[in-house]
């Protein structure tokens, strides 16, 4: 029989853990202002922040799109940001014509421009579809900052600017992703608006 509060607490703990190995990583952390700094300098100068991932990753991208485009704490104009699947005729007509691997890709190829960055979320760095949204940001000559567990998977050589959260535990990686996503957020929130 399970103990129900051992399991919580085991499960704090953990995320606990791997929050003190961010702050702990210098470089990681270096890399979380880094996308801010990004960010900040793609908006300021015109271009927009597409985001892509799948199930909780979606999830993610589509709050932090929305943490942009509404506000964080500033009230304050509208920053150009969207999560690649928010129009569900779109994702279902490509991935019915195309396949479900083109599903960003050929949102991105629509949308994006150069200038722009793509947000890529994958806790393993090798979702097929995140992959191939990588490639066509990278014609289309974008900016991309992933947001992965621990190796960075396939994603990593792909990506200007690597997240890679120090865990193998979808779960715990995707906490940290949401941390570290609403501080990219508060701090080009800071940056752009003061």
């Amino acid at each position: 029989m399970i103990s129900i509060t051992t399991t919580i607490t085991d499960k704090i703990r953990e995320s606990i853990r791997i929050k003190e190995s961010v702050l702990e990583d210098p470089s990681l952390l270096q890399r979380v202002g880094d996308a801010a700094l990004e960010l900040t300098r793609s908006l300021k100068s015109g271009h927009k922040v597409l985001f892509c991932g799948n199930g909780g990753s979606a999830a993610d991208a589509q709050h932090l799109a929305a943490e942009l485009s509404g506000k964080f704490y500033l009230d304050r104009p509208a920053l150009p940001a969207e999560a690649c699947h928010v129009n569900s005729s779109f994702v279902t007509a490509v991935s019915n014509d195309y396949g479900f691997k083109k599903a960003f890709a050929r949102y991105i190829e629509g949308f994006g421009q150069p200038g722009d960055i793509l947000v890529a979320i994958s806790t393993s760095g090798n979702s097929e579809n995140i992959l191939e949204a990588i490639h066509v940001a990278k014609q289309k000559e974008m900016k991309i900052i992933g947001l992965t567990g621990r190796t960075g998977g396939k994603m990593k050589p792909l990506c200007d600017l690597l997240i890679n959260i120090p865990s193998e535990d979808t779960p715990r990686i995707q906490e940290l992703h949401i941390t570290v996503g609403h501080i990219i957020c508060e701090l080009t929130e800071k940056m752009i608006f003061g």
